[in-house]
């Protein structure tokens, strides 16, 4: 009967982590990074000490949360490097990170240093930005992107980028796409 009911609870403790990581995705993409842990907990159905029972801070909680965006958008940048044409890649890269972004305002602002001492979270930025950083050379190379272009203004674009309004995902997404599409043509060379 021990070996039962520790099976069960440690199924049980699996599900509310499970509840908690769901609901702290939803919202973090909603609401951003200023969403409580209370409200976390609340809408996982579970209480603020097994909350932190398995997140002791909101750090490690998104961390976990946005490990599947991170990896994303390492493939993002790594398949944008990989194009042949580095313009090309470049417009990939800004159109597929706006478009991860208007799915989750909290992985913007988390990836802005919300959380700068997070060493996953530092590594994950330092890794996208070192990209981007040899792509935008190789698009200026080829006289495509603009010679002023920094890491400076994707950071900006970002950040102008997490304000974009909508009240459905849909509205967010056609938003974000045409915000793409501008600052594409910002980026854009002027010969």
């Amino acid at each position: 009967m021990t070996v039962e009911l520790s099976r069960s609870l440690r199924a049980d403790a699996a599900d509310n982590r499970e509840r908690i990581v769901e609901a702290a995705y939803r919202l973090f993409a909603a609401e951003g990074m200023t969403v409580t842990m209370r409200e976390i907990a609340r809408q996982a159905g579970v209480g603020p000490a097994t909350l932190y029972r398995h997140f002791p801070t909101k750090q490690d909680l998104a961390v976990e949360v946005f490990a599947e965006q991170v990896r994303i958008c390492h493939q993002v940048v790594d398949d944008g490097l990989a194009e042949p044409d580095p313009w090309t890649g470049f417009c990939q890269v800004i159109e597929r990170i706006c478009e991860q972004n208007a799915q989750s305002r909290g992985f913007t602002e988390a990836f802005l240093a919300t959380y700068p001492e997070l060493a996953d979270l530092r590594t994950h930025r330092e890794h996208t930005l070192g990209v981007v950083a040899e792509l935008a050379k190789r698009a200026k190379k080829s006289g495509q992107l603009r010679a002023d272009f920094t890491l400076d203004d994707l950071i900006l674009m970002l950040s102008a980028h997490r304000s974009i309004p909508g009240r459905t995902p849909q509205i967010r997404r056609t938003a974000s796409r045409r915000f793409a599409a501008l600052t594409i043509e910002a980026f854009r060379a002027r010969f």
